[in-house]
């Protein structure tokens, strides 16, 4: 158990510079620079986001542990199996995004409007933070992370709860830390005006994690929930404009109810379609032919017969995934050494909820994506793969496992 909570700590703190991590930077970043003279302030911030960090990560793995509990093989992940996540959180991304680029402030100064406010909501905003970038950091999986989850997941709740606040603590230990101990920020540069300018050129990390969720959306539900969450994008968008401008008009003492008002009807209008059509779409087609879909009947049928396999346990969301994809599997080198050793490739698609392949994972003590396993010619015990892959690694499992015919 010390072992695992250990391998879960360690692999927190590297999950903050994993690809999924990415996309949430900026708040991290700008909350890293909103440092004041007053080291109690500071310190309210971290304790902030170590807090939001910790009870969402408990309120997921409490969810993932009932549910679990319940006869439901979900893993690490599991809620961005659900379209309907994927689309409530896309629009909450853009409006973090908006609100960074201006259109509408948070926190905003009664006294100096426009200008960044350092003091108040501070708690609340790094509270914020850390919670989504708990959500966001979920479709990966950094190393030592695999092992200690998927020990957490076939252990009693209690333990699986220290696995997982071991895993929530060492995520939120970089940034903590900075704003617990403020000494160890001395080198980060002082406030000012500056601040306004890189506040905006921190949205479009945030864009690009937009675009990303809306590209697994596509991939989960198909074109009529593209259409619907682009609609509630732009209609999203119009209600943040509006909403900055009815701040602008009560800052100036002018009449704002009615923006306001508009606002409310908007962001209702936005988001109230989406359960119905985002639930109900088709995930699109897989178009490459050369891989075959993965069951445990297929794998079972052709394990240990003169050939070696290769699985892929993958999925839309996970961005490690698709780094592993453009790196390594699809370059030219591994599709040949596939077609050399005349290895079945298989995939294993989580991008929608597969129940099969949950407890897959659970069988190979495996707790989260990306899982990649190799299944020798002869029959023997299949190899697991680093979670992140190079060519050659690929390469020789491959012949290694090619090699061993009966």
């Amino acid at each position: 158990m010390l072992t695992a909570m250990l391998a879960a700590f360690a692999g927190g703190i590297i999950l903050n510079f994993m690809p999924c991590v990415f996309p949430i930077i900026s708040l991290k970043a700008l909350g890293l620079i909103r440092h004041t003279q007053s080291a109690a302030q500071t310190r309210k911030e971290g304790l902030g986001f170590l807090l939001g960090t910790l009870v969402t990560m408990m309120l997921l793995a409490g969810i993932l542990l009932a549910l679990r509990a319940g006869g439901s093989a979900v893993g690490w992940g599991f809620q961005l199996q659900s379209p309907l996540v994927i689309a409530f959180l896309a629009l909450i991304i853009l409006s973090a995004a908006l609100n960074l680029l201006g259109v509408f402030e948070v926190g905003l100064s009664l006294q100096r409007a426009g200008e960044i406010s350092l003091e108040r909501g501070a708690f609340a905003r790094a509270a914020l933070t850390g919670a989504l970038a708990i959500i966001v950091a979920t479709p990966c999986a950094a190393p030592f992370m695999a092992g200690a989850i998927g020990y957490a997941l076939v252990q009693p709740p209690a333990v699986a709860l220290v696995i997982f606040f071991s895993l929530a603590l060492g995520f939120a230990a970089p940034f903590s830390l900075l704003s617990l101990f403020p000494a160890l920020g001395n080198w980060l540069p002082r406030p000012g005006a500056w601040m306004n300018t890189l506040k905006r050129g921190l949205a479009f990390p945030m864009f690009a994690a937009f675009g990303w969720l809306v590209w697994v959306l596509a991939q989960q539900a198909g074109t009529a929930a593209l259409a619907a969450i682009i609609a509630a994008s732009v209609v999203l968008s119009f209600a943040a404009w509006l909403y900055g401008m009815a701040q602008r008009r009560r800052l100036a003492g002018q009449s704002h109810k009615v923006l306001h008002l508009a606002t409310a009807v908007l962001v209702l209008a936005a988001i109230a379609p989406l359960p119905g059509v985002v639930t109900r779409g088709e995930a699109l087609p897989d178009e490459n032919v050369a891989q075959v879909k993965w069951t445990p009947q297929t794998l079972a049928d052709n394990r240990g017969h003169g050939k070696a396999i290769f699985v892929n346990f993958t999925a839309s969301w996970c961005i490690t995934c698709q780094v592993n994809e453009r790196t390594s599997l699809s370059t030219q080198a591994v599709k040949a050494a596939l077609a050399k050793t005349q290895t079945l490739y298989m995939v294993a698609d989580s991008t929608k909820f597969n129940a099969d392949i949950d407890d897959a994972l659970n069988e190979l003590g495996q707790g989260s994506l990306p899982l990649y396993v190799v299944y020798p010619a002869d029959g023997s015990a299949p190899k697991i793969l680093p979670q992140v892959l190079t060519p050659s690694i690929v390469i020789n499992a491959l012949a290694q496992a090619s090699s061993k015919k009966t």
